[in-house]
């Protein structure tokens, strides 16, 4: 089969690979959508050292099952390869689960034309789902699950409250596109890339914010920041940005460098908590509201062939396309 391989620092090659061993208990998917997240870059930069060449990456997935209980039907992913059987999976907290893998970093990705996967992994889709919007699910799942451990800590409903996104990339993106269908009273997005930003604004009608250059929200002034970076500048303005009572959902994973302002958190009573991934019941919310319309058009992804892989790794690097996701179809 094809497969988009990682084979070196800042390259990754089209190639022919051996079809997926299929275990008992997994399913063969055929692969209709794989999307690029910013791990799989930050593999490509050299800096997971999780992640070792060769190696096919990706695990925001959709395609259809070959085998298995739902063969013949369209199907997402959950890439969270679990045990089943721990306090955490038995208790709906399978994110947690410390026998967890997630396929594209030690296991096989999806940037193949074929993937095996547990069968308890697959969430069936209606006949005729578009597999490029599906494959928005994983990140949009992350947003999920953000923000329904948020709701459980803010004091006010959403509908009274403001929000700052931190990061205009499909995660950030996603969560402010949610924000607004749970019915926050105002949304920001605050992002660098100018491409990014106008493809929010126009093609999402989202109020939009450039970090680099411009005012951005008053010191102390937001409900709910949720920082879908995670680095030390990300982390620094989110402290600056909340309001005492308030909370900061911090998703992104960038760096592990300072930037906590733990004494303003303490004097303005500040919950700042850590939110990782998704369950599987969140990933099946997003696929209904990205297949829904609820989300929007989604017309600011981007689908390239597989066999383009290696131009759109270098285009995301160079931050030379407007799409905060590049889904590529084999």
């Amino acid at each position: 089969m094809k497969a988009l391989v990682y084979t070196d620092t800042c390259e990754v090659t089209f190639r022919e690979e051996p079809e997926p061993e299929v275990p008992e208990g997994e399913a063969l998917i055929a692969v209709s959508a794989v999307g690029i997240c910013g791990s799989d870059m930050h593999a490509w930069h050299g800096h997971d050292p999780r992640r070792v060449p060769p190696l096919i990456l990706g695990h925001e997935v959709a395609g259809r099952a070959l085998t298995g209980l739902y063969a013949g039907r369209p199907v997402v992913v959950n890439p969270l390869v679990t045990c089943g059987a721990c306090a955490y999976c038995q208790g709906g907290r399978s994110n947690l689960c410390e026998r967890r893998e997630l396929i594209g970093m030690r296991r096989a990705g999806a940037m193949a034309e074929r993937l095996s996967i547990p069968e308890r992994n697959l969430i069936p889709l209606p006949d005729g789902a578009d597999p490029r919007k599906a494959a928005l699910t994983e990140p949009a799942a992350t947003g999920v699950h953000a923000l329904n451990l948020a709701e459980r800590i803010l004091y006010r409903p959403l509908c009274e409250l403001s929000a700052l996104v931190l990061g205009g990339g499909s995660v950030g993106l996603l969560t402010a596109l949610q924000l607004r269908a749970r019915g926050c009273r105002s949304v920001v997005l605050a992002e660098t890339n100018p491409l990014r930003r106008r493809a929010a604004a126009d093609l999402c009608d989202l109020d939009v914010w450039d970090p680099a250059g411009e005012p951005g929200p008053a010191d102390g002034s937001v409900d709910l920041v949720v920082d879908a970076v995670g680095g030390a500048v990300t982390r620094a303005a989110a402290v600056r940005a909340v309001k005492p009572g308030g909370v900061i959902a911090h998703v992104g994973l960038m760096d592990n460098a300072p930037g906590l302002d733990v004494r303003r958190l303490t004097l303005a009573e500040v919950t700042f908590f850590g939110t990782y991934t998704y369950t599987h019941q969140d990933l099946v919310s997003a696929a209904e509201m990205l297949l829904s319309g609820a989300l929007g058009d989604l017309s600011w992804a981007e689908s390239r062939p597989l066999s383009g892989g290696a131009a759109a790794f270098r285009d995301l690097d160079a931050g030379a396309t407007a799409a905060a996701k590049i889904v590529l179809t084999p």
